[in-house]
C-alpha cells in the first residue's frame, strides 16, 4: 500500500524555474553576454541551489559583477515570471490529497527565494504536507542522501512511497532505496502510472 507520494516541482508541478530557456530568455532581454552568464551560472548555481547563496549573492556572481543598465528588481522579477504552474498535474495531486489516504510532499533542487515563490504562486501549500528542498536541506538530487532525509523526515517506509520526477538521473538513487518511482511526461501518463501502483483518487 503506497502511504507517500514525492512530487518533484520543475519539469512536474510547473515549468522549470530558472533553467536554460529561461536564462535563455534572460540572455536575450537583457543584452547579456551568453557563454559568459551561462559560465557563471553553472560555477554558482549547485551552492545557490542548495542554500549557500542567496538570491543577491546569485546574481553578483552571474549578472551584476559589473554595472547594468537595468535594476536588480526588474532581472529577479523577470526570474520568477518565468514560472508557471502546471494545471494539470497540479489537479492530480490535489485530487490524491483529497482522499486522504496519501501523504504528499515535494521533493525538489530549487534556491530558497525561487521555491518559495513557487509554492506560492502555484498554490501548492495547502495540497503538500512538506517541501523537502535542496535549499533547506543543503543538498540536492541525485545525491542519495537527499532522498534518505526525506524518507527519514517524513517517516516513511521506502517500498511504501513513490517518486514522481521529470529527469530520468534522478529516479536512480530512490529507485536503490526501495522506493518507487515515475519518469513525468504529461499528467494523463502520471495518472495511469499511479494506477499501476494503486495509487488512485
Amino acid at each position: 500500500m503506497i502511504t507517500h507520494v514525492f512530487f518533484d516541482v520543475g519539469g512536474v508541478l510547473g515549468s522549470s524555474g530558472w533553467g536554460s530557456q529561461a536564462r535563455s530568455r534572460a540572455v536575450e532581454r537583457f543584452g547579456l553576454d551568453g557563454p559568459d552568464f551561462d559560465r557563471r551560472h553553472r560555477e554558482v548555481v549547485g551552492a545557490w541551489e542548495e542554500g549557500r547563496l542567496t538570491l543577491d549573492e546569485y546574481l553578483d556572481c552571474t549578472v551584476f559583477d559589473v554595472p547594468r543598465g537595468f535594476a536588480r528588481d526588474e532581472f529577479a522579477a523577470f526570474m520568477r515570471a518565468q514560472s508557471r504552474p502546471k494545471p494539470e498535474t497540479i489537479a492530480v495531486a490535489r485530487a490524491l490529497a483529497a482522499t486522504g489516504r496519501y501523504r504528499l510532499m515535494t521533493l525538489n533542487n530549487e534556491s530558497a527565494e525561487l521555491n518559495a515563490h513557487r509554492v506560492r504562486e502555484f498554490g501548492l501549500a495547502p495540497t503538500f504536507t512538506a517541501f523537502f528542498s535542496s535549499c533547506w536541506l543543503g543538498v540536492a538530487k541525485p545525491a542519495r542522501r537527499i532522498y534518505e532525509l526525506a524518507l527519514a523526515m517524513s517517516q516513511a517506509e521506502p517500498a511504501q512511497t513513490v517518486f514522481i520526477d521529470d529527469r530520468a538521473q534522478n529516479l536512480p538513487p530512490a529507485r536503490r532505496l526501495g522506493m518507487h518511482t515515475i519518469r513525468f511526461t504529461t499528467a494523463d501518463d502520471l495518472r495511469r502510472d499511479l494506477a499501476a501502483l494503486g495509487v488512485a483518487p
